[in-house]
């Protein structure tokens, strides 16, 4: 998850009274951040990429403010009235980089911008760079004081020859070509920003270069200092929606420090004005009755509704069918109504619920057919098989070295060939894992009890979960007679002796292959692996092996009054 450290003070200055290390790690349990340590004035957070605003100091303020209830609902944005200055597009930047958008943050009346907020908003913007962003590619941001910039901006595509500026971390002017070739920041994002001979420029109605986005702002324009007023914030890329969106999570620096928000007009080549929604609107997302009950398992009454969305910095209106949520615009995680209710269920606290004693007098315990599959592994582990456990699911390369092709349930959307069908039989899997271990010495004795999957013409669902017990026996010398003593000991533990009939058996060999029943039903199936099976797989010793139907079994010898 993405990191930052921030100033303990900054936050503890937005809040009602200082925190303690397990009373910060408390409070972000409920959120989508958590507390990675504290060290003196500094405090480290991580959180989760569709939170970022809980990155900056002034975001973490906002938040903790509604958990303590110090302050709640929707903060406050103060914003200007009138069209604002302008920024003028030209048609050049379209096929390079054609999306901006901009705003102007003017600190509380008496005040100025100070060295705090000034290292917030960069240590931020470049944490949305490589975000939101996409290491400047979708987007990128420009800070700029007002007071040195003259209206309207204009931002075009302009041949390197014509554009001379002083770099941000120089003291000298240099030509865009000279900037180009030398510059590490031009190396490592000239190419966003150039075509051909020609470079992105944004320049005030002085004349005075502002920046070469997305690469670096001009010192004469483009510098904020400690002290400055009014500051003007821009974004391009490539995309509206990670242009307008970095806008709206840098504004939270600014936001919690009680600055105020005036418009920037953006006007396109043609010289129509165009009409967006101002990008510090709140964001407005309706959640419906039906997810918020689904996702917090209960229904919410309408005050504990508002009191939610409230301590979350959001306002809630009911509408039919649900909920009108305002939320501020930095929170570009809300997308939706399950988002929205996510966010609800959150705040009311995911901590460990009591338990609760069941209305029966009875207590709970194994069901009598588990404890009836489970006899058997203590029994094979003292006779020196080792016990496995693999999964139902299996690969239709097992499927076809066991040629159990024809029997065996496929999926119908796997997710990769390996788990691609379910098990028929344990044959499969035991053949698999004899397959993996042929580097071992032999002989070798596994064994495993676990689910099957058979076809149930009779079952709902056309198929029928079942418990096998299976064995394989591999080594020099062992044969058919070594599996049919097995299942015959294994029989006795139950006190039951089965009937062994000659079978045909899939991947066996013919003669040396039986099933055993009892009272008429099949219970077993015994057999040696034929050559070409053991071949294919690459084992090479005899194989025999063994399987119960432990489901088929337990009816037969269960207690009387038993279920």
């Amino acid at each position: 998850m993405p990191q930052t450290t921030l100033s303990l003070s900054r936050v503890q200055a937005m809040l009602p009274e200082p925190l303690s290390p397990e009373r910060w790690e408390q409070l972000l349990f409920a959120s989508k951040a958590e507390l990675v340590g504290i060290d003196g004035d500094t405090i480290q957070i991580s959180a989760t990429p569709d939170r970022l605003d809980l990155l900056s100091e002034g975001g973490l303020g906002l938040y903790v403010e509604g958990v303590l209830g110090s302050r709640t609902g929707l903060p406050r944005i103060h914003c200007r009235t009138g069209p604002g200055p302008a920024i003028e597009v030209a048609a050049t930047v379209h096929p390079l980089r054609p999306e901006i958008s901009g705003l102007i943050v003017h600190p509380p009346r008496g005040s100025r911008i100070d060295e705090g907020t000034l290292a917030e908003a960069i240590r931020f913007q470049e944490l949305i760079h490589a975000s939101v962003g996409r290491d400047r590619r979708k987007a990128s941001l420009g800070l700029y004081a007002v007071d040195r910039i003259r209206f309207p901006l204009r931002y075009a595509l302009e041949p390197m020859e014509s554009v001379s500026f002083t770099p941000l971390d120089r003291n000298r002017q240099t030509s865009a070509s000279e900037f180009f070739e030398e510059h590490p920041m031009a190396a490592r994002y000239g190419a966003l920003g150039r075509s051909g001979d020609e470079c992105l420029v944004l320049r005030d109605a002085a004349d005075s270069v502002a920046s070469l986005p997305p690469i670096l702002n001009g010192r004469e324009s483009g510098e904020v200092r400690p002290g400055d007023r009014a500051l003007l914030l821009e974004s391009t890329g490539t995309s509206q929606r990670a242009v307008r969106e970095s806008l709206q999570l840098l504004l939270v620096v600014f936001v919690a420090r009680g600055w105020s928000v005036e418009p920037v007009r953006i006007e396109p080549a043609s010289g129509a004005t165009e009409s967006r929604e101002p990008v510090f609107s709140p964001r407005e997302v309706t959640l419906r009755t039906s997810d918020l009950v689904g996702i917090a398992g209960d229904e919410l009454t309408a005050p504990e509704i508002r009191r939610l969305a409230r301590s979350c910095r959001m306002d809630a209106r009911p509408i039919a069918g649900g909920w009108k949520i305002s939320a501020p615009p930095w929170r570009i995680d809300l997308l939706g109504s399950v988002d929205v209710a996510e966010d609800l269920v959150l705040a009311r606290g995911l901590g460990a619920s009591p338990p609760l004693l069941p209305s029966s007098s009875t207590l709970g315990r194994r069901r009598p057919e588990t404890i009836f599959r489970r006899r058997f592994s203590p029994i094979l582990l003292g006779m020196g098989l080792s016990s496995l456990y693999t999964p139902v699911v299996v690969s239709e390369g097992a499927v076809a070295r066991s040629e159990r092709v024809a029997e065996t349930l496929r999926l119908v959307n796997p997710p990769s060939q390996e788990f691609a069908a379910l098990r028929s039989s344990l044959a499969i899997s035991l053949l698999e894992s004899l397959r993996h271990n042929v580097r071992h010495a032999y002989p070798q004795r596994i064994s495993e009890t676990g689910p099957v999957v058979i076809r149930s013409p009779k079952a709902e669902s056309a198929t029928e979960t079942r418990y096998h017990l299976g064995f394989a026996l591999a080594g020099d010398g062992i044969g058919f007679a070594d599996a049919a003593a097995l299942v015959d000991y294994l029989l006795r533990t139950v006190d039951v002796g089965g009937v062994r009939e000659p079978a045909e058996i899939p991947a066996t060999i013919p003669g040396r292959a039986a099933r055993v029943r009892l009272a008429g039903e099949p219970i077993a199936e015994i057999g040696e692996f034929h050559p070409r099976v053991l071949e294919g797989a690459g084992i090479p010793v005899p194989v025999v092996w063994g399987e119960l139907d432990l489901s088929a079994l337990w009816p037969l010898v269960r207690p009387s009054g038993t279920v």
